[in-house]
């Protein structure tokens, strides 16, 4: 049995939208505003950029073989079999940590509305998701296409609202909406450059999850053509979603305003004094985590599926039940999420912060690989490379450019206390991997 190619054109694209949208925005940018100040949207604007590059990367290798599922295939023949390896098994943990975040997140937000211990929702939440992915591909399809809408919907209205807030020039009780917000408390880079750069660990997990097109690639219809659509379409919804949404919040409220542990988008009409609306956007932006969520345990399963199918993991992990759903995968994956509940009643205060950031340097790592692959797929494939209809553009130098920049980013999060402790326990998992593939591969001799 092979797993169906049940995903259309409206499912690619609003699983694709679903990946640039999720927790890191709605949650995590209260504390990166907290951190950055205005200059906040800066910083997404250049991660968004970066991102997109790698995505082109990703779309030039996948249709460059058809008989590509996701990157750990291209990582398995340009790179070597352990970046395969490592590669598959990180991109696995990077859904699990980021998950466990969405996860969190909804016992969080359940917050708003009834005094109980966010563990529980957290638990009810994996278990629906679970029940709900056990079905069919097209009911995971589904599900994204209608949680994406909700929040496409709800941030375009939001939009709206706030333009029309801030063209009347509405009085809340944080003072006057204005577009001079943006400057007026302390500059645009309040906290200096200092605080700008120390807000990019929460920015960069804000859009983990973009390159989760090219996992859907085995599932998808028509991926020579919805693939490039959904790809070419990340620049405009960067500018929308990110973008054109937090120049709408700090415009509305001043940065200095707002509480880092909780959504910018509620406090946003919470401060203007509709309360209704604020219990609305409570409500999309936990539809939202559990939507990410959703996107968690597919990601998690199909990974452990091509893992198992290329016998790099338990060939259990390769079965395919009726339903042509990995059901042995899933069930492991999500057992592993529900950690993320545990942690919400160990450490409440910080389990959202350690694993969204183990989560940002683990993508990076993905990220930096399909770079690479790329790099040496145009080395190795100059042919195929000029032949291809979905040429990634100003490479190899764009894909240095974006390799250095990742390195930055990782002395960031070194540099900074909040982050330090994560990203030095985070080898730990890259020399795990690299003993367990070493052991295989004497096993197989």
């Amino acid at each position: 049995m092979e797993l169906k190619r049940d995903l259309k054109n409206r499912h690619v694209q609003l699983i694709a939208i679903g990946g640039t949208i999720g927790t890191g925005l709605f949650l995590g940018s209260g504390k990166a505003i907290a951190l950055a100040g205005p200059s906040i949207i800066l910083a997404y604007l250049i991660v968004g950029i970066a991102l997109f590059f790698v995505m082109r990367a990703l779309g030039e290798l996948l249709l460059s073989n058809a008989g590509y599922t996701t990157f750990t295939d291209f990582a398995t023949e340009y790179i070597g079999p352990w970046a395969g390896y490592v590669t598959g098994w990180t991109y696995w943990f990077c859904w699990i940590m980021t998950a466990m975040a969405d996860i969190i997140a909804v016992g969080i937000y359940a917050q708003y509305w009834f005094d109980i211990p966010q563990w529980v929702p957290a638990l009810i939440c994996v278990v629906v998701l679970l029940a709900l992915n056990l079905l069919t591909v097209k009911l995971f399809g589904e599900l994204e296409f209608w949680f994406s809408l909700i929040k496409v919907v709800t941030i375009v209205a939001m939009i709206v609202i706030g333009l029309y807030m801030i063209v009347t020039g509405l009085q809340t009780d944080a003072g006057t909406a204005s577009v001079s917000n943006l400057w007026a408390h302390g500059g645009f880079f309040p906290n200096g450059i200092s605080g700008f750069l120390l807000a990019f660990q929460m920015v960069v997990f804000a859009f983990v999850g973009v390159e989760l097109v090219g996992v859907t690639a085995a599932e998808t219809a028509d991926p020579k053509k919805n693939i490039p659509s959904a790809i070419n379409k990340i620049p405009v919804r960067i500018l929308l979603f990110y973008v054109g949404a937090l120049f709408v919040i700090l415009a509305i409220n001043p940065w200095n305003t707002m509480t880092a542990n909780s959504s910018p988008f509620v406090q946003v009409f919470t401060l203007a004094g509709i309360p209704i609306a604020a219990g609305i956007i409570n409500f999309v932006v936990m539809t939202s985590a559990a939507s990410a969520g959703n996107s968690g345990m597919f990601s998690t399963s199909r990974m452990l599926f091509n893992l198992g199918s290329n016998n790099q993991a338990s060939a259990k992990f390769a079965k395919l039940n009726k339903r042509s759903v990995p059901q042995h995968a899933l069930i492991v994956s999500t057992i592993v999420v529900s950690v993320g509940a545990l942690l919400s009643k160990l450490m409440p205060d910080d389990a959202f912060s350690l694993v969204t950031t183990i989560s940002a340097i683990c993508f990076i790592w993905v990220w930096s690989i399909i770079l690479i692959s790329h790099i040496i797929y145009k080395k190795k494939n100059r042919a195929l490379h000029e032949a291809s209809t979905f040429k990634a553009p100003f490479t190899p130098f764009i894909n240095y450019v974006v390799l250095a920049f990742f390195v930055f980013l990782l002395g960031i999060m070194l540099y900074a206390e909040a982050t330090r402790t994560a990203l030095l326990l985070t080898p730990v998992w890259f020399i795990l991997l690299i003993i367990l593939y070493r052991i295989r591969v004497k096993k197989a001799v």
